[in-house]
């Protein structure tokens, strides 16, 4: 089966989540392949697509918001999961609480008539240079924590779950 491990990615960590989704798909013995979104000339080409962006404001970057717009008629029949990279993980305090609530943000915000199995939220990079400074300072004020939050334990554990509903089929 080949698979699309699609992703948006701002600053790279979506990217390291995709790929490791990807290899994780492989290791089970389906042919997968990560790539950006935007790189896709022919989504016709694959058979299931895992589909994944950095959240910015509560939504998808847009080339991930323009790749799902331009393809649902693929996607559409096709097995799709998607995932989203944000920080959840590095949030502390009452902002945590927040949390739950912004996978049904996300999806409000995802074009219309799209069908998936599910949707999962990893935590990725949150570094001092990737905020601005006004970023960083209102960051902090909210109780966030600089650091690397990819849960890779749980990322290789969503590729088998995965991997295991497609190769049952």
């Amino acid at each position: 089966m080949d698979v699309l491990v699609g992703y948006a990615t701002a600053q790279g960590s979506t990217r390291g989540v995709a790929e490791r989704l990807a290899a994780g798909l492989v290791e089970q013995g389906l042919t997968a392949e990560a790539r950006p979104m935007e790189s896709v000339d022919d989504a016709d080409a694959y058979k299931a697509f895992v589909l994944g962006s950095a959240v910015h404001g509560q939504a998808w970057l847009d080339p991930a918001r323009d790749f799902v717009r331009e393809n649902l008629d693929v996607l559409g029949p096709r097995p799709l999961w998607i995932f989203s990279v944000g920080m959840p993980a590095a949030l502390r305090g009452p902002w945590r609480g927040l949390v739950p609530k912004e996978i049904p943000a996300i999806e409000k915000r995802l074009p219309s008539g799209l069908h998936f199995r599910e949707h999962r939220l990893f935590s990725g990079v949150v570094t001092r240079a990737h905020l601005p400074r006004a970023g960083r300072i209102m960051f902090r004020l909210v109780g966030g924590r600089f650091g690397d939050y990819r849960d890779w334990a749980a990322i290789d554990a969503w590729a088998s779950e995965i991997a295991n509903a497609l190769t049952r089929r």
